[in-house]
């Protein structure tokens, strides 16, 4: 039987890229464009979430 690596949980929000670059528009006085780095908030940049707590199951809660 073949293991299995487990797999990353990758971010919701960014779906795995994190950090992009949004152009506005505008041109420096050299020619280039002025460009934004914008990092995602809810995994901090790292593309990834951390797993979620064990869920338990109480009694009678079905």
């Amino acid at each position: 039987m073949p293991q299995h690596a487990p797999t990353a949980r990758i971010c919701r929000d960014c779906d795995g890229f994190p950090t992009v670059a949004i152009t506005t528009g505008t041109r420096h006085t050299d020619g280039t464009r002025a460009t934004l780095r914008v990092t995602c908030s809810t995994c901090k940049g790292t593309g990834h979430t951390t797993p979620a707590a064990a869920l338990t199951r109480t009694a009678g809660a079905r």
